[in-house]
């Protein structure tokens, strides 16, 4: 059983006990957290497809830990002409913890 989410402008695809590193959700760890933009659902046999969102699919979980992904450099650089820019930058995350999918 399976599920397709859109949370922070992606689309993840969930299964019951996964942990999941989406876009920074306020709350504590162990608050709960539920996603109603479900946007397909498959028990293994039948597919349900929304148009564009299914009504009657949550997706249930827990928030397991509040961070920040790792560093990556911006680096800008022009040859010849003295100009160099560097940045740094973490994204923040929130990972959680599926636990149930309820259709």
């Amino acid at each position: 059983m399976y599920a397709i989410v859109k949370t922070g402008g992606k689309q993840y695809k969930i299964h019951e006990g996964d942990i999941i590193r989406v876009e920074k959700i306020e709350g504590d760890i162990g608050n709960l957290v539920s996603f109603d933009q479900v946007l397909m659902f498959s028990d293994g046999e039948n597919t349900s497809i929304g148009q564009p969102v299914l009504d009657n699919v949550a997706v249930k979980g827990h928030i397991v830990e509040q961070d920040k992904g790792k560093k990556i450099i911006v680096f800008k650089y022009k040859r010849r002409k003295r100009y160099r820019r560097k940045q740094g930058h973490r994204q923040p995350y929130t990972a959680i913890k599926i636990d149930q999918i309820e259709a």
